[in-house]
């Protein structure tokens, strides 16, 4: 590979790991042309998978900024899911990929800059899509929104209860009182 291909190969993967959200480093020894191209059907929309160079990507690491993360993963042969969209997702398709195909091995990823453990990413992929759970945690506003209306009807309707029972008191009382009133001319005379 030329000197200046090398350069452009670094800036494209120093690029790639700036730009995603998240990448996961797999050891890919043994799969076929024809697995790995299953593999990145499965990954879908969410993720690129890429066979990448180990001393192109150290430099690529380092420039990112991802040293520390990274580099210790990168023995071997490697290939990076970089992933932009949701990373549950392809956590997910690189999971499900792994267990029917074992020789795909998950070595360990960056997400937002922290470095995840393959068992970090296996807790990922178990995670419900992003979708799911924003939809849960709308729900849970609802319902809270909705017991605190609830509270808020209440009390206008116990006032207006608890006025009644004083009106019907009251009433009572005054009937009572106009009956002891009334019963007591009649027996003065």
């Amino acid at each position: 590979m030329a000197n200046a291909e090398k350069v452009a190969a670094v800036a494209e993967l120093t690029e790639r790991f700036r730009g995603s959200s998240g990448a996961v480093l797999t050891e890919y020894r043994g799969l076929t042309v024809a697995q790995l191209a299953e593999l990145r059907r499965s990954l879908g929309d969410n993720a690129t998978f890429a066979v990448v160079k180990n001393t192109l990507t150290k430099i690529a690491v380092t420039e990112a900024g991802l040293d520390e993360q990274l580099s210790s993963l990168l023995a071997g042969p490697s290939a990076i899911a970089f992933v932009d969209g949701d990373v549950v997702e392809a956590a997910k398709g690189l999971r499900d990929f792994a267990k029917t195909n074992p020789l795909l091995v998950i070595k360990g990823g960056v997400l937002d800059g922290k470095a995840m453990t393959p068992s970090e990413i296996t807790k990922l992929a178990d995670l419900e899509p992003r979708e799911v759970l924003l939809a849960k945690r709308a729900g849970a506003m609802k319902a809270s929104l909705a017991g605190a209306a609830a509270t808020f009807n209440a009390l206008p309707a116990q006032m207006a209860l608890l006025a009644e029972a004083l009106g019907a008191r009251r009433q009572a009382d005054q009937g009572g009182a106009a009956a002891e009133g009334g019963s007591a001319p009649a027996d003065e005379g």
